[in-house]
């Protein structure tokens, strides 16, 4: 692909013909582009020499194409096409910013509070994704992220802490039913626990070897599991805030453990503003921050 592109002529060369082939005159095709009817002349004789072979036959009145130039041109226009419809579509929605999150962070953070954020922000129409992997920036198209990580990063990103990871054992309070709380680490580990794909079971324990219970990838997964009376879950405090606040769930651990990494807002630093992605950015800061300044 990128020895293709290598041997594209330049673009004005080919506008130049698309126009030229269409009007059959660069005179005509002059008054389209608005240059001077020679400069169209010296493009077209650049695209000819560039490829090595003609494209029109010029005559007295006008221009004919060849027929290695009729076939060119319905290429090149086709590829115009292309380049037209997605501007227009890129034009049509100019407000879209899109945030790549982790699925937990997603159901948990984002989601309840996305009427919160379209009534502060009503002309942004957000796209989230929610992904664990990785995203890149350029290749994803992703204005913003959310993800679990650590400092340092590259010069090319800018991050901001939203909140560390502090885990807590929570259960649903029907599980738990009429036992003194907080459990003691041996009460805990008599019921079934709920693992997630970041397994901090045995540390926050303080126990050796792999613990027995349902595994899950995903950690809105567990904590489904866990408000459903399943078993005890350990998550970030962020997570379950909400469902502790409520009595859907209750902490029975009196202790909680800050875990790195932590949760970091991270964008791609540019040059050029973006009134959309800035407000975006900034709401995140606003309205999900736990950090404290």
């Amino acid at each position: 692909m990128t020895s293709s592109r290598r041997k594209l002529p330049p673009l004005n060369a080919l506008r130049a013909f698309e126009v030229s082939g269409r009007r059959l005159s660069f005179r005509a095709a002059a008054e389209e582009l608005g240059v001077t009817q020679g400069a169209v002349a010296q493009q077209v004789r650049a695209l000819e020499e560039h490829l090595g072979q003609a494209l029109f036959q010029r005559l007295p009145r006008g221009l004919a194409l060849t027929s290695q130039g009729a076939s060119y041109l319905t290429e090149v226009t086709r590829a115009f096409d292309t380049l037209g419809d997605a501007t227009g579509r890129l034009l049509e929605r100019p407000d879209t910013v899109t945030i790549s999150v982790t699925p937990t962070f997603a159901a948990k953070l984002l989601i309840p509070r996305l009427a919160e954020l379209n009534a502060a922000l009503p002309g942004v129409e957000l796209r989230t994704v929610a992904t664990e992997a990785l995203c890149d920036f350029e290749r994803d198209q992703v204005d913003i992220a959310i993800r679990l990580t650590c400092p340092p990063f590259s010069s090319g990103l800018e991050a901001r802490l939203l909140f560390h990871q502090e885990l807590v054992a929570v259960a649903s309070p029907h599980l738990v039913k009429e036992l003194p709380l907080p459990l003691s680490p041996e009460q805990i580990g008599a019921f079934p626990l709920l693992h997630d794909s970041q397994g901090h079971w045995p540390l926050f324990l303080r126990t050796g070897g792999k613990l027995p219970g349902a595994v899950f990838n995903q950690t809105t997964l567990a904590l489904d599991a866990a408000l459903a009376g399943q078993g005890i879950a350990l998550a970030c405090r962020a997570f379950v805030a909400g469902d502790l606040k409520a009595g859907r769930l209750v902490q029975v651990a009196e202790e909680s453990m800050i875990k790195e990494p932590s949760y970091f807002l991270v964008r791609k630093r540019s040059s050029l503003p973006r009134a959309q992605r800035d407000a975006v950015w900034d709401w995140c800061v606003d309205r999900l921050s736990l950090a404290g300044g």
